[in-house]
């Protein structure tokens, strides 16, 4: 017997460029796409390099985790891939603005290109329906 799955979808952030769902529900946690700082208008990069990237990305996260029923405040885990671990303080900085602590458990791995040209990508393990959405 297959486990009851549920994919999620909003418009308020990017839609998927590839055969994926923005995020998928299921055994308690919502598992995310991996989401980059895209307009969810134009589904174009935001502009201002990596400060502004990541920021959109972590906005465009919080949007799904909502429509999922979820919150920043129940990421269990997160994986961010960089285009350049040059980047890894600034990104720090941000990050630690944005998401709440208890910080969750996180990843973070240089990789050679991603979606759009884009300097930063994120997702993320939540616990579903956490009672706080």
């Amino acid at each position: 017997m297959l486990a009851h799955r549920q994919a999620v979808h909003t418009a308020s952030a990017p839609a998927p460029i590839g055969p994926y769902s923005q995020a998928m529900v299921g055994g308690g946690f919502v598992f995310t796409v991996g989401v980059v700082g895209s307009n969810p208008a134009t589904s174009q990069l935001v502009p201002g390099g990596l400060a502004a990237e990541a920021r959109q990305a972590l906005e465009n996260l919080d949007r799904i985790l909502d429509a999922a029923g979820s919150v920043m405040t129940a990421i269990v885990k997160c994986t961010v891939y960089l285009t350049d671990m040059g980047d890894f303080a600034a990104f720090n900085e941000i990050y630690s603005s944005k998401v709440p602590k208890p910080f969750p458990a996180r990843t973070t791995v240089a990789v050679l290109g991603l979606p759009l040209g884009a300097r930063v990508e994120i997702d993320c393990v939540a616990v579903a329906d956490s009672g706080q959405a």
